[in-house]
Formats: structure tokens, sequence, C-alpha cells
């Protein structure tokens, strides 16, 4: 993956932050969150995050470390200085000795170390950016990586690939309990290492310059391609104008509105995307293709947009196949509510049981959504996820987080959040 941090701009940026150190610090900040942005095959829709540990002074004039840190609900490849709100490090750094936190709390707590209280929340895994001792930490969701990152023996390969200049974590739920993990295991492990490798999650690099941080998830990533490329199991290119301009000129998509229609939820708003691509077409011939994509979603971020599953169709589908299948699709859905809500620690109430990506063998990848923009998002998510799936079926098989685990992450309030707008 090539770099596309450019010296010249990199130094107009510091100019135009002025002499303040803690304001040139941001501004490399921003620019290396953008440029991890701009690339797809590393975040999707406001994935990952990004942070920076510098010192800036409180009201009396007194200088002290804080982290900012991606505020939830920013995308990386759009985010500015407001996007990065930041707390006060040491605080945050006495969260070490403290043995549990819910998540209500971690977001109050966030909240009161706050310079600034009219920004947004810090991203849900502040604490993990902050007990990291590098300045810069950056944190993706790539695809090569999530290829690698959902096979069953993902920390084995990882070994293989990264030696010993990545640490190795398990998969545990993000916020409090990662944040300490990771940590724990940095002490551990961590001595000459300058990232960490999340099985069923991601990657995390780190630096004392933003280009070194930057660079270094770049390197990890080609890492990972170049693994799979010897394996036979290259990620396919990422297609450009696949897009079909009129989803409804295809029967079947016109009779899935028609059956999504039918229910109360969608009756008003409803937007389909329709993406056409050969990587779509190797992934929806794939044999098993509904118990493969019913294993669960590429990273647990996903959920939230794309539900745990698609629902699955033919070209040759009217309006009376997708209503069967939409309903199974439903039945399934509070099924699946139901047996994970049981061992919730508080109580739930089950979301809107209709997909949000339709798979349509012979034809295409449909987003589903209230609006364009959420259909696209949804579409996005779902070719994407093809791709690492072909890769990681190409290299052994897609193990994704178990069902109990992404219920958790789909009902968790925090990640529920990142679904308001912006205020």
């Amino acid at each position: 993956m090539k770099s596309l941090w450019d010296e010249a701009e990199a130094e107009r940026l510091r100019r135009a932050a002025g002499d303040d150190p803690a304001e040139q610090d941001l501004a490399m900040r921003v620019y290396t969150s953008q440029l991890i942005g701009q690339e797809p095959d590393l975040v999707l829709h406001g994935g990952g995050n990004t942070s920076v540990k510098t010192r800036r002074r409180d009201k009396n004039g007194i200088e002290h470390d804080v982290i900012h840190v991606k505020g939830s609900g920013w995308d990386l490849a759009t985010i500015e200085g407001p996007g990065l709100p930041a707390m006060w490090l040491d605080p945050l750094l006495e969260a070490r000795k403290t043995a549990t936190m819910s998540d209500e709390e971690m977001v109050a707590f966030l909240r009161r170390e706050m310079l600034d209280q009219s920004g947004p929340n810090p991203s849900v895994e502040a604490l993990l950016h902050a007990f990291l001792p590098a300045k810069f930490v950056d944190h993706t969701h790539s695809c090569a990586a999530l290829a690698i990152a959902n096979q069953p023996n993902a920390a084995e390969i990882a070994r293989e690939i990264f030696g010993d200049e990545l640490s190795i974590v398990p998969y545990v739920m993000p916020g409090f309990k990662l944040s300490h993990a990771a940590d724990r295991i940095h002490a551990e492990q961590g001595a000459g290492t300058s990232g960490q490798f999340l099985v069923n999650h991601g990657l995390f690099s780190f630096g004392d310059d933003a280009r070194t941080s930057y660079e270094r998830i770049l390197r990890y990533t080609t890492m990972c391609e170049d693994y799979l490329a010897t394996k036979g199991a290259a990620l396919m290119p990422e297609e450009v104008g696949t897009k079909a301009l009129d989803p409804e000129a295809h029967t079947a998509v016109a009779a899935l509105r028609i059956a999504l229609r039918e229910w109360g939820l969608f009756a008003e708003n409803l937007a389909l995307d329709l993406r056409l691509s050969e990587a779509n077409d190797c992934f929806l011939a794939l044999e098993g293709l509904a118990e493969i994509t019913g294993r669960g979603t590429a990273t647990p971020d996903h959920v939230i947009r794309i539900k745990p599953r698609p629902v699955i169709g033919e070209a040759t589908f009217g309006v009376e196949d997708w209503r069967e299948a939409i309903k199974d699709f439903a039945a399934w859905y509070e099924a699946y509510f139901n047996r994970n809500a049981a061992h919730a620690d508080e109580p739930k109430t089950m979301l809107d049981p209709l997909p949000r990506v339709a798979l349509i063998r012979g034809l295409g990848i449909v987003g589903i959504g209230r609006t364009a923009k959420e259909a696209g998002v949804a579409a996005d998510l779902a070719e994407q996820t093809a791709r690492i799936v072909l890769a990681a079926e190409g290299i052994g098989r897609f193990t994704p987080l178990n069902e109990r685990d992404l219920f958790d992450m789909e009902y968790w309030s925090l990640e529920q959040a990142k679904l308001k707008p912006k205020a």
C-alpha cells in the first residue's frame, strides 16, 4: 500500500497551525487521519480511530499532558480539528488502577476530562489510545488484516507475518475491557513493538511522529496483503463505477422494493443501492453462500449498519419470493434476538428485523436503507465484506466473531450512538 504523505503539504499545514506545538501536533494528526480515511481498504464510514498526545495549558496557564482522540461519529476521511476532542491525559492514565467501569461511567468519565465540553464524545477506544505510550496511534479495519483476523488460527498467522514487531490481542469487547487487556499485553509483550494485531478486529500502529505511525499502518497492511498473495488468495481489486444507476431496471430489485415496502418501517422511505462487479460475482457464486454469510460480519463495527447477516435471493425472484425470504429473515432475527437478549446484563428492546443487505445471485449486491446515504453505506460495507470473505476462504475459513459477542456489539449503547447524527 503506497504512502500518500507529501512533505510539502505537511510543512504547509505546520506553518498554518502557527507557533503553538500543540496546534502543530493536531494539524499533523488531522493530516494523516485524512490520509488513512481516503483509503477504503483501510477504513470505511466512520471506522477506525486515531490519536495524538501533546501538551496544553489549563485556565491558570499551567501546561499539562493531553490526548486528542477521534470523536465518535466522525469519519477519518473528512475529519477536522473539532473531530479530535482533547482530554487531560493524567486522569485517563489513572484509570489503569480502576478494575471495572460501566459503559455509561466510562463515557461520563471521558467527558469530564475533556478540555472543551462542547466537543463530541471521544472514541470508545480512547483509553486504549491513552494507555499506549507512543505520541501518535492509528487504528484501522483494513481488508487484508480482517481476512487474517477472521481465521480460527488468526494469532498464529499474525505471529508468522509480524514476528515480534506486533503484540497479539485476542478478541475483547471494545471499550474499557479492551483498553485494559491491550495495555496488559503491551506491558508483557510490547518491548520493541510498534503496533498491535487484534483478533476479529483490526490493526494498531504507533510512533513518535505522525508520518511514522501512518506509514507503519500501511506497512502492516501491505504485509497482510503480501501474505494473502503468497497463499493464492490476494484481495480482488476494488472496482470503480460498479454502482447501477437504475437498480430497479432489474426486475429482482424492483420486486425487492415492493416486498420491503409492505413492512411499515420502510413504507415511507426506502432506498436501494445495487452494486455490480467481478468480485461480487465471485462472492455470490461461492458454494455454501448462505452458511458463510450467516457466520457474521467482517469486523464487529459493521453489525450496527448491516445486521449480522444478509437476505439472499436470485436474479429470477419476484415479489412473492422476496416476501418469503424477508419473512424468513425477520423470523430468524427475532429468534437471534431472543436467544441472546436472555443472556444480556440489562433488558434489551429488539431493533427492526429487516435486512440491510440483499445478495442476489446472478445479479449483484444491494444495500438497503431509509435514505440513499444509508443504502450506500450498507452497499459499501457489503462489497468490502465480499472481498474479505473471498480472501479469508482462500487461505482457510472465514471465522468472524461468534453470535453472542456480535449481539453484544449490535445492542451496545455506545455503538448505537454512532448512528445518531452529529449535533
